[in-house]
């Protein structure tokens, strides 16, 4: 590389009659690297410092950068001081900045510039030889047959191609190096050695001095601007092709994706079970999050190429694009609204269905709790209610049988309200469609059936006893008394049991402090049921105490109850450990609540700055798509460091999800802290994404038209004022009126010449020429127009549509006319073209484009193998068909 800038710089300052031997030494005061930027500019440069000391070198050295940041070229790193001190590394990095910005950056070769633009250059003129692939500027020069090609293309004479050797690099190397010296005026920049014993080459070496050929080829032949005319116009075709097989095969691909998904989201059938509804919603949120974004980017890419296709097809003067049938954008929204049609509330038909649910496995445990508790007390109540023990039974064995059957009878009012509520649960059961109801509904039936048989059977037993109660007289009212006190009692026991057992579903804290208070009201009323429990006892005690006393043959039970006091104690120390267990319970269930109410409280804190942020986004992105100022690139720079904030928001809306997710999996279904759904913050985050990029996608099809049609800025502002002038409702696009006004403001004469433009008038002038010539805008004129700019017959023209137009009616653009001409000059002026004529100005790709599409020429100077050029280059116009 030093060998090679040391040529360069030596090459250049030879003009003004210097050189240089040490490039870091000659440099360092500044004065040669004046000269030198002098004479490759062209330009003047400050007057220079002659003195010796360090100061003067570093003030020319200043001069020669600040001359070279002038140019637009930004210095990174490079300061005069390194220059001065004789820095090999930033002397050779300020050398190669100085060839890219004055020997390389202005080469342009089919619209592209710089390294790109010399590379093309380099592979359309070694196009035609063999074993010669230029793919970079290092490996592919290593045998020098780049090098000999360069030279043979221009100068055939210099070198005999054909005898030249690809396994011999180092003769190939020489020989392009030597001609090029000799007869080319190149100074020999690179050693041939090096470049073959090194495995990859210096790739700024070889661009400096392969940059001198161009420079010294850049006189281009006029056969050469016609061929390139003709490939820009062929490439632009092949281009268009494309793009439309990919919007064919990406339209395609998410019509499939739409039509296999509709029918999973349509799906309401209901599991049973509750793990299979929850793999239902965690496969939804997979969906959403996973299988949706990517088809979400997929269908705004196609709305954007689409776009793009077309605008390209409009600039080149192309028939619009019509998809084939079905695949219209249109087609694909309509299929995407479906889509979202279907989605839309399946989420909350899941979330519904575990409610349901869970509220079935509730109610199925308490009927199964219940059944169970009401079958363990009717156990053997039809073998006693059957029993004829009151025939042989003494009097007060009678008068005992018929105290005991009222309390029996008492014990089953009592249970008269569970089976009520067990039916009422069954019932509650069917409606919800529980699955396995044919069960729940045998075990309630079987229960109620029992039920009647004994109100049967309590009814005819005392008929029975009554029969005989007139023969009994005398009755132990102590048992008695006993039996009515203890019934009640136990029958409380049991429901307090059956209350403390009893589960419980709760979804706020306060639901969870209701069930609270009413368990410390229940604690509050069990002194006084001891006090009664005593009571009881104490009346056992008593009779106890007389049946000793009196020497009563009782048999030691009591004849009418079978409650004794051991299971009275037994099962008021049983309700005496289940309350603390109840207080542990609702004290871990209100630390549930709670977390589930910091999770409300944490959604809701991000989901009220998330919303109105997008929401306020979007604002910004539609005051920003009609109040754009500046030129274009400026615009287009403002948007995508926009759209950057915009994706770097990503994080947030991810961490809401991750919030969303916990909420979802702790079973909460409302958050009272905000209005804020996912679902909101989700629809509004892709509405953002999609109108950012739609709205970058705007500018950058402005700019295509732009350079294009070669606007300028200031017509370009000028078109953006009238428009947002009578875009009255700030819709970003004009009706048929607003249409016609801006057109006549613009001068635009819409009358029987349709071909005729006036000048600019200001607002008097043209208010004041309408009412004196009565002015009525030509209707078919009006509606040619609108045929061009509005060719979906929508009603509305986009900016888009109206720049295509004004530039249309105000730039040159290629024509048939045009390439029919090119065409002519590499015929030699005939009416027709051969193949050998093409392969030999054309490149292999675009010559075989042409060969394949090209007519048969029949004009009477025809000759064999002659091909019409004429309506081939009207049928690329879409002014005949290929």
């Amino acid at each position: 590389m030093l060998m090679t800038f040391t040529a360069w710089c030596n090459s250049h300052l030879r003009k003004a009659g210097t050189q240089i031997e040490n490039i870091e030494e000659d440099f360092r005061d500044g004065l040669k690297l004046m000269l030198l930027l002098e004479v490759i500019s062209g330009e003047r440069l400050a007057k220079p410092e002659r003195g010796k000391m360090r100061v003067h070198k570093i003030s020319n050295v200043n001069k020669a950068l600040d001359f070279i940041a002038s140019k637009g070229v930004k210095l990174v790193s490079i300061g005069a001081e390194e220059i001065v001190d004789g820095n090999v590394k930033m002397t050779l990095g300020m050398i190669w900045t100085i060839i890219l910005r004055f020997a390389i950056q202005d080469i342009s070769v089919e619209e592209t510039s710089a390294k790109e633009g010399l590379l093309l250059w380099c592979q359309r003129k070694t196009a035609p030889y063999k074993n010669v692939n230029i793919q970079n500027f290092h490996i592919s020069w290593k045998d020098g047959l780049g090098f000999c090609a360069l030279i043979h293309r221009h100068r055939p004479e210099l070198i005999d191609y054909g005898k030249l050797r690809k396994d011999d690099p180092l003769t190939n190397l020489n020989t392009a190096f030597d001609v090029a010296e000799k007869y080319l005026d190149i100074p020999k920049m690179l050693d041939a050695e090096d470049i073959v014993g090194t495995a990859r080459p210096d790739e700024k070496a070889i661009m400096t001095y392969v940059s001198s050929f161009y420079h010294a080829f850049s006189g281009a032949q006029k056969a050469e601007t016609a061929a390139n005319r003709i490939c820009k116009v062929l490439a632009v075709n092949q281009e268009n092709e494309q793009l439309m097989e990919d919007y064919e095969k990406l339209a395609s691909d998410l019509l499939e994706w739409i039509r296999r998904t509709i029918p999973w989201l349509e799906n309401r059938a209901p599991e049973n079970t509750m793990h299979a509804m929850q793999q239902k919603l965690e496969d939804f949120r997979d969906y959403r999050r996973l299988h949706k974004p990517p088809k979400v980017q997929e269908k705004c890419q196609l709305e954007i190429n689409f776009n793009t296709l077309q605008t390209k097809l409009r600039l080149s003067n192309r028939p619009a694009f019509m998809p084939s049938e079905g695949r219209m954008v249109s087609d694909i929204n309509n299929a995407w609204g479906c889509l979202e049609q279907a989605e839309k509330g399946y989420e909350e038909w899941l979330l519904n269905e575990i409610r349901r649910l869970e509220r079935l496995d509730h109610l199925a445990e308490k009927f199964r709790q219940k059944a169970s508790i009401h079958e363990a007390w009717t156990d053997g109540k039809e073998a006693m209610l059957r029993q004829k023990d009151y025939e042989t039974a003494t009097l007060s064995e009678i008068k005992a049988l018929l105290k005991k059957h009222e309390a029996f009878e008492s014990d089953l009012a009592a249970h008269q309200d569970r089976v009520e509520q067990i039916a009422a649960i069954a019932q509650e059961l069917n409606e919800l469609d529980y699955y396995d109801s044919p069960s729940v509904n045998a075990r309630c039936q079987k229960i109620c059936d029992q039920w009647d048989n004994l109100g049967a059977l309590t009814q005819k037993r005392r008929e029975a006893l009554e029969r005989t109660e007139k023969l009994l007289e005398t009755i132990d009212q102590l048992y008695l008394e006993y039996a009515k006190r203890a019934a009640p009692f136990n029958n409380w026991m049991e429901g307090a049991m059956e209350d403390l057992q009893d589960t419980f579903i709760v979804h706020t804290i306060e639901e969870i402090q209701g069930l609270t208070t009413a368990h410390e009201q229940f604690k509050a009323t069990l002194p006084d049921a001891d006090k009664e429990r005593l009571a009881i006892l104490g009346i056992h005690n008593e009779v106890s105490k007389i049946v000793q006393t009196y020497h009563v043959n009782m048999a030691g039970t009591n004849p009418y109850t079978t409650i004794t006091p051991q299971e009275i104690n037994g099962k008021w120390d049983h309700v005496r450990q289940l309350v603390p267990r109840r207080d542990q319970a609702l004290t871990e269930e209100h630390a549930r609540q709670q977390h589930n109410e910091r999770l409300r409280k944490q959604f809701a804190a991000q989901a009220n700055v998330i919303g109105p942020w997008i929401q306020t986004k979007m604002e910004e992105i539609g005051r920003i798509s009609i109040e754009m100022h500046g030129t274009l690139e400026d615009q287009l720079s403002h948007l995508r460091q926009y759209e950057k904030s915009i994706v770097n928001y990503k994080p947030k809306i991810d961490q809401l999800e991750g919030d969303h997710q916990l909420i979802q999996e702790a079973l909460i279904f409302d958050n009272k802290h905000t209005n804020y759904t996912m679902e909101h913050i989700r629809v509004g985050w892709e509405q953002l994404l999609t109108t950012i990029a739609r709205t970058i996608n705007e500018v950058e099809n402005q700019i295509l038209t732009r350079d294009a049609k070669g606007i300028s800025q200031e017509q370009m502002n000028e078109f953006r004022a009238s428009f947002n002038h009578f875009d009255r409702d700030h819709s970003g696009t004009l009706g048929p009126e607003e249409f016609k006004a801006c057109l006549i403001s613009l001068g635009y004469d819409i009358g029987n010449d349709p071909q005729k433009k006036t000048g600019m008038m200001d607002t008097d002038d043209f208010r004041a020429c309408l009412i004196s010539m009565g002015y009525n805008m030509g209707e078919a004129e009006f509606a040619r127009i609108m045929s061009i700019v509005d060719p979906n017959r929508l009603g509305v023209v986009t900016f888009q549509a109206f720049i295509d137009f004004m530039s249309r009616e105000t730039a040159d653009t290629d024509t048939a006319d045009q390439v029919m001409a090119s065409f002519k000059i590499l015929a030699g002026d005939k009416n027709y073209i051969t193949v050998d004529e093409l392969r030999r100005e054309l490149p292999p790709d675009q010559a075989e484009y042409c060969i394949a599409r090209m007519a048969p020429y029949s004009g009477p100077d025809a000759v064999p193998g002659a091909l019409d050029y004429m309506s081939f280059s009207t049928a690329l116009y879409g002014e005949s068909d290929l």
